[in-house]
């Protein structure tokens, strides 16, 4: 009996010892692919595209300057009338003008300011034009000049009345620079690959960065540079 039982622990012996190398076997087989699975590497992909404006704010600053009011606002709708006639007669349609209230500053009103202008109210006016026809206005804001030849003199250089420029067909190019970043991405991963003797598996995560629209330059604000950068991983293998 003494023998059979020694028998058995020694065959039962031997099983646990195959079953550990079996055992083992399977955890280096499962630490190599982990191993394996957790090889990326993050790319990023680029895709930038340059656009004409299609949206344009133009804003006409006239001023005028006085003591009494009722000549003051005769005056404005005098101009007024001459300029909504100039922007018609070149194309500007009624609903792309807007006339602006007129602001009035009373120079004489802050008793503590020391004043010498012989004329107590200064009143700013504003025909705002706001219009898809970019290259249309951009003609009219270089014949400005013909509004002087009415004796109608135009404020330039205004911060506060500066034109604007912008670009709302953003969803429309979105796909397609959404696919050139990822392109893009998709080459700078393979190259990483080729170099690293590797090979590009599936994409772990993607992330894509904002869009940005900025003027190309300040000279021709009415040219806008789109940018978008797409971050990719992907996993890689032998």
């Amino acid at each position: 009996m003494y023998g059979r039982l020694r028998g058995n622990v020694t065959i039962f012996g031997l099983l646990v010892c195959a079953g550990l190398i079996v055992l083992g076997i399977f955890i280096r087989y499962g630490l190599t692919h982990l191993n394996d699975s957790h090889r990326t590497v993050t790319v990023r992909g680029l895709c930038e595209k340059e656009v004409k404006a299609n949206k344009v704010t133009w804003p006409i600053v006239s001023k005028e300057v006085g003591n009494y009011l009722p000549t003051i606002f005769s005056n404005i709708e005098n101009t007024n009338t001459r300029i909504v006639a100039f922007l018609k007669e070149n194309g500007i349609t009624e609903s792309e003008i807007s006339i602006n209230p007129p602001a009035i500053v009373d120079l004489q009103a802050d008793r503590y300011t020391y004043n010498q202008n012989p004329y107590r109210y200064n009143v700013t006016n504003v025909i705002v034009v706001t219009s898809s026809q970019v290259d249309k206005v951009n003609e009219l804001i270089k014949k400005q000049a013909e509004l002087l030849k009415q004796g109608i003199a135009i404020v330039a250089g205004d911060y506060q009345y500066q034109t604007i420029y912008e670009y709302t067909d953003l969803n429309a190019i979105k796909p397609e620079m959404i696919a050139e970043a990822t392109k893009n991405a998709r080459e700078a991963a393979d190259k990483f690959a080729e170099d690293s003797g590797s090979k590009v598996g599936k994409i772990q995560t993607a992330s894509q960065g904002q869009f940005s629209i900025e003027d190309r330059d300040q000279y021709t604000p009415d040219i806008k540079r789109i940018r978008v950068v797409s971050s990719i991983i992907y996993y890689l293998g032998d």
